[in-house]
């Protein structure tokens, strides 16, 4: 007679020869991801009451039975943080370093490793860190308003922080800048001067196009406070290179010659504004005023030190790491802007009359 092995969940014995079935057989079995199977078995993560009972019923059916060592493997932690950030051609890279070194700096703070997800893979590339226990919390950077990569992530448990707000965070824990109440402040600066023509200079075309949270925050934001304060505002999207920027420049002053003021939402694009507006014959700020939203480094190093709501990158950095940290406690979620902070350096002055 075969020997036969019975499993601890009192289902049907397996013959021996017969392949044991393994953690992604479980999974298969209840339409989750490998890991989720491993958090199931070690309570590592906050599990749902409804994905944990599809576990346990694939366990059951199938008859798995992990050892000690499998045990062991899957509560282990890795003293890792997953950071994804896509390093497109359209982002300003400089700026992305800023909440990368931030996040790094806070990490080694809490005793942990960033594993620096930079190529634009989507959903992929969180899968891949998930499914294979890479890191023990995923921070995802360059969040858009549908955000693809939250499909895979849901009800896993998975320690999950996004830099960015989609229209749908659900469960997930999210950290930003507060970009429409940026966007007003800079609208508020300039009316209060006096200024009733206004036009944003915004993210470039791609930026837009794919939907990228924070650009469409703060357009949303502009075009609200626009209305509400009484003010015509126009928005442009803009080009880093600077042939692009004087020829949206050159269209705006030629289609729209009552604006006498700027909101720029670009970085990449501020220097070669700076030196087109000149060219034209509207220096700033005498014959233009520009509010931008940039770091504090880029506003104060411009030709003209420009007035600016900070882009707070440490702050944001700093925060997302610890909201990772609190889930690995096994404490709630937490979704969170912090407020804008303008700073006037005095490129913005009240309209030239005639």
């Amino acid at each position: 007679m075969p020997t036969t092995m019975s499993s601890d969940t009192g289902a049907a014995p397996l013959a021996y020869g017969e392949r044991m079935p393994t953690i992604a057989d479980v999974a298969r079995e209840a339409g989750v991801a490998p890991s989720t199977v491993s958090y199931v078995l070690s309570g590592k993560r906050t599990i749902s009451a409804e994905t944990r009972a599809r576990v346990e019923a694939g366990i059951a059916r199938l008859g798995y039975r992990p050892n000690a060592g499998a045990r062991a493997l899957a509560s282990a932690s890795t003293k890792i943080v997953g950071l994804v950030v896509p390093l497109r051609t359209d982002v300003n890279v400089p700026v992305i370093m800023q909440f990368v070194a931030a996040i790094t700096v806070e990490c080694r703070r809490h005793d942990y490793d960033v594993l620096l997800l930079t190529k634009d893979e989507g959903p992929e590339a969180v899968s891949r860190v998930v499914q294979g226990s890479m890191a023990d919390a995923i921070i995802v950077m360059d969040v858009e308003a549908d955000e693809p990569r939250l499909e895979s992530l849901r009800g896993t448990g998975f320690p999950v922080v996004l830099i960015g707000v989609p229209d749908s965070p659900g469960e997930f824990a999210c950290v930003d800048l507060d970009f429409a109440a940026a966007a007003r402040v800079c609208v508020e600066r300039l009316a209060g001067l006096g200024h009733t023509h206004v036009s944003l200079l915004g993210a470039t075309p791609a930026v837009y196009d794919r939907g990228t949270s924070y650009a469409l925050r703060f357009r949303a934001g502009f075009e609200e406070a626009a209305r509400s304060l009484g003010v015509s505002g126009s928005v442009h999207a803009v080009g880093a290179d600077h042939r692009e920027v004087e020829s949206v420049l050159d269209r705006l002053l030629h289609d729209e010659p009552e604006v006498t003021g700027l909101v720029v939402h670009n970085e990449a694009a501020l220097s070669p504004l700076l030196q087109s507006l000149r060219a034209a014959g509207r220096e700033v700020p005498e014959g233009m005023s520009v509010v931008a939203l940039c770091p504090d480094d880029i506003a104060e190093t411009q030709a003209v030190p420009l007035d600016a709501v900070s882009i707070p990158a440490t702050d944001v950095g700093r925060r997302a790491v610890e909201l990772a940290m609190s889930q690995l406690r096994g404490e709630p979620t937490v979704q969170e802007l912090l407020p804008p902070h303008l700073t006037v350096r005095g490129s913005a002055v009240p309209p030239r009359r005639g």
